[in-house]
């Protein structure tokens, strides 16, 4: 029984490596035209923004729970 499952196993295993292969050989499209049309800038800019926003978000509630915290313990 474990013969078998090991086999199906990597079975499967060789199956996902040869479909990653093809993937990467014939690579993104898309993003090969976003760089012909210069529109990659865009791309890069909102995700940019994007993870900018987190991170200020981020540093907000930590000073925030730490004010908090400060005033829990005051408190107590």
């Amino acid at each position: 029984m474990n013969k078998i499952f090991f086999t199906i196993v990597l079975l499967m295993l060789n199956v996902l490596s040869y479909a990653q292969n093809e993937t990467v050989a014939s690579g993104p499209k898309m993003a090969d035209q976003f760089r012909a049309e210069g529109k990659i800038y865009v791309v890069i800019g909102v995700i940019a923004i994007v993870f900018c926003s987190i991170v200020v978000f981020l540093v907000y509630l930590e000073r925030k729970m730490k004010r908090l915290e400060e005033e829990m313990k005051i408190k107590n």
